[in-house]
């Protein structure tokens, strides 16, 4: 005789159950930057690859090396390294010796996740975290910029990437600015075309604003991240640069200029938008995205530096805890006083 199913049915919490998991959310961050990685093998070939390939490497031998041996396979298989060392290598010079996009994707992990106690705990973007310990050790490196390979081919590699360890090469190729450093130091305005589509010096993650806004939207289809930060980060981005150009428009960048430059959309995007290390709250977000903003359009301005991004990103990242502490929504009710 068949079981008759009961008429109810009792769960525990949560009742409301989403299909998203932290692997899923992993893997929807990779097929969202597969636009601007394509773009960045388009123009910088073979040496793309491996620069890449090295940050992940790094990435992933360092999760799989302090994992512990019951975790060690689940921490391979929510991808976030593997998500780590692909943010890390988008944000570094094509001609970058592989040694160092290696360790730069080892010490992110190190420095911004291991020590913090493992995914969710850390304070700070473990991507810009290897970065930023890059361009401390490296600063040489770090802002040697290439131009595309262009009639060379796609499997022309750039002598800056055979380097071995502490060893310098010869670099053959000529080396040029970023759009950035064209504006701030010789006031060259690069067309809007070529920022948007168009091969420019730079990271890897620079060359096409658009890709970048493709797979921002496929994240906000998925609703992997919250829209309010990379709204209000490029909003103000948009109202400082038109402020400005108010004083002096030949002097100070355009808005659509200071948005599809630089890392902005890679940092706005897939990097601010980190839910780890960004405020849970709706105000808190809006609060944190304005910070970005206000810091990248200061340290690009008025700062020794024409990028800002992964800083002010970071400064951000260590003050969630208090924008999490004063944002808290309004508790209705209070609880039973004990007699």
């Amino acid at each position: 005789m068949k079981k008759r199913d009961p008429d109810l049915l009792l769960f525990h919490a949560p009742l409301l159950r989403q299909g998203m998991t932290t692997p899923s959310a992993m893997r929807d961050v990779v097929w969202a930057l597969l636009p601007a990685t394509a773009a960045s093998l388009w123009f910088f070939g073979i040496s793309a690859v491996l620069v890449l390939a090295s940050s992940i490497a790094g990435a992933v031998l360092a999760e799989w090396l302090f994992a512990n041996k019951e975790a060690r396979g689940e921490s391979l298989r929510d991808s976030s390294g593997i998500v780590t060392g692909l943010l890390l290598g988008l944000t570094l010079p094509p001609g970058l010796p592989l040694w160092m996009a290696f360790l730069g994707g080892f010490v992110g992990i190190c420095l911004g996740k291991v020590i913090w106690g493992g995914l969710g705990h850390n304070l700070f973007n473990p991507a810009l975290l290897g970065r930023a310990f890059l361009q401390a050790t490296f600063p040489i490196a770090m802002t040697t910029w290439v131009p595309a390979t262009g009639d060379a081919g796609f499997f022309a590699i750039y002598p800056g990437n055979l380097a071995l360890p502490f060893m310098q090469v010869s670099v053959d190729a000529m080396t040029s600015a970023t759009p950035l450093g064209l504006m701030k130091f010789e006031q060259v305005v690069t067309p809007l075309n070529e920022l948007a589509f168009g091969k420019i010096n730079g990271s890897l993650g620079e060359t096409s604003g658009v890709a970048l806004l493709l797979g921002g939207v496929y994240l906000w289809a998925r609703r992997d991240l919250d829209w309010r930060i990379p709204v209000s980060i490029l909003a103000t981005v948009i109202l400082f640069s038109a402020c400005l150009g108010l004083f002096d428009a030949e002097r100070f960048p355009t808005p659509w200029f200071s948005v599809f430059s630089g890392g902005l959309l890679l940092g706005a995007i897939y990097m601010a938008t980190d839910p780890v290390t960004s405020p849970v709250t709706p105000r808190g977000a809006w609060i944190f995205g304005i910070g970005v903003g206000v810091l990248v359009m200061l340290i690009r301005v008025f700062g020794g530096l024409p990028e800002g991004v992964m800083y002010a990103i970071l400064l951000m990242n260590a003050a969630t805890p208090l924008i999490d502490r004063y944002t808290q929504p309004r508790v209705f009710g209070r609880g039973i006083e004990s007699p």
